[in-house]
């Protein structure tokens, strides 16, 4: 157990992590490692991606390289789970992940999925607690490993708690550790985001996955007389090999057919609430989140956000008078979303009370707070 007098060392493990990665769970787990810094612990993140720095070597601000998973990025759940278990690689990485807790003294290592963190091996050392962050509910082949090894469970919302309890799993001990803000970002005064309200764009923005629907809500914006800017990255993993070259042909076709729209490559991470910022309004039109970080990130904007009643993003957006933006039944479909979004923007009054209120609630989410229920998660 650490001492609850004295500063944690905490290393976050995530075979796909590296900066500027267009997902959820890396950006995460930057924002967790921030607050965790600012809080004055010190926080390490082990990846698997391929650097040219020397295995083992602390790199971009306590990033360290873990060289014995032998994958290359991008790749799917079953190249990563074959990688790490054939010849008995799993206990060289084991090895090595101990050799590295050690080195760096290494009070709580947090393994940020059962398979893509690698909590299935999460070996044990001593003095170093096991967390499982579950930002989805993995395979069972994973999971059920991953939880046997780990001291506490965290989760970013109910949702996942929801999804893992209806697959027969005990939650009653697991708790949540909400996703973080990564950066600060100073909303438009109320004048330029009235001007936005008229004249600024539509704006999307998504990693390359099929539950982000992009390509069914560019398919139903076609007659929509507002620009309309997309912004779509590759990430470490995928569903299947060319699974999101596939997804990128489908959104850059429907894309095309827009009367004014046009899609983009990734963003870095400190660009990208600023270019949320500079939105009329954003529209998250996945079917499925356990958290919604995007949605988040505009609302620190001040954005609106119009998205799907699916997951937590009811919960984080809101359904009341404080509501950061407009939930829209999933049985409404894609036309749904888009017409809450010309509504909102023809409705000065609503659009302006909507933006104020999505940005207060986003102030729960900042790196220091985030960082505070999680070190009372886990001490």
């Amino acid at each position: 157990m650490p001492d609850h007098d004295k500063p944690l060392t905490v290393a976050f493990v995530l075979a796909s992590y590296t900066r500027d990665a267009p997902a959820g769970m890396e950006r995460a787990t930057a924002a967790l490692a921030h607050g965790l810094r600012q809080l004055g612990h010190r926080a390490l993140i082990i990846t698997a991606t391929e650097r040219e720095q020397a295995t083992g070597e602390a790199i971009d601000e306590d990033v360290v390289v873990l060289g014995s998973v032998g994958v290359t990025f991008p790749a799917d759940d079953e190249e990563l789970r074959d990688a790490i278990s054939a010849h008995g690689q799993d206990q060289i990485i084991a090895a090595d992940l101990r050799h590295l807790y050690r080195r760096h003294r290494v009070d709580v290592a947090v393994y940020v999925d059962a398979l893509w963190g690698l909590g299935r091996l999460a070996p044990l050392c001593r003095g170093v607690r096991s967390v499982l962050a579950m930002h989805v509910v993995g395979h069972d082949e994973d999971l059920l490993p991953a939880l046997k090894r780990a001291d506490v469970v965290i989760a970013p919302s109910t949702t996942v708690l929801d999804q893992a309890h209806g697959r027969s799993y005990d939650t009653t001990r697991w708790q949540v550790v909400p996703n973080a803000l990564l950066g600060e970002q100073t909303p438009p005064t109320d004048q330029r985001r009235e001007v936005l309200r008229i004249h600024g764009p539509v704006r999307v923005l998504a990693r390359l996955g099929p539950e982000k629907n992009v390509h069914a809500l560019l398919d139903a914006g076609r007659l929509i007389e507002r620009h309309i800017e997309v912004v779509l990255a590759e990430a470490g993993f995928e569903q299947a090999p060319g699974a999101q070259s596939a997804e990128f042909r489908l959104c850059a076709h429907s894309a095309a057919r827009l009367l004014m729209g046009s899609i983009h490559d990734g963003l870095r991470w400190n660009q990208v609430q600023p270019w949320l910022a500079e939105a009329a309004v954003v529209i998250v039109p996945s079917t499925k989140e356990t958290f919604g970080l995007v949605a988040l990130e505009a609302m620190s904007a001040g954005t609106p956000v119009v998205t799907f009643d699916v997951g937590n993003l009811p919960t984080l957006v809101g359904t009341g008078d404080d509501a950061g933006g407009i939930i829209v039944p999933r049985a409404h479909g894609e036309f749904g979303l888009w017409r809450a979004a010309e509504l909102l923007l023809d409705d000065p009054l609503r659009y302006a009370a909507l933006s104020r209120a999505a940005y207060y609630r986003s102030r729960d989410y900042l790196p220091t707070t985030v960082a505070q229920d999680f070190v009372k998660a886990v001490r």
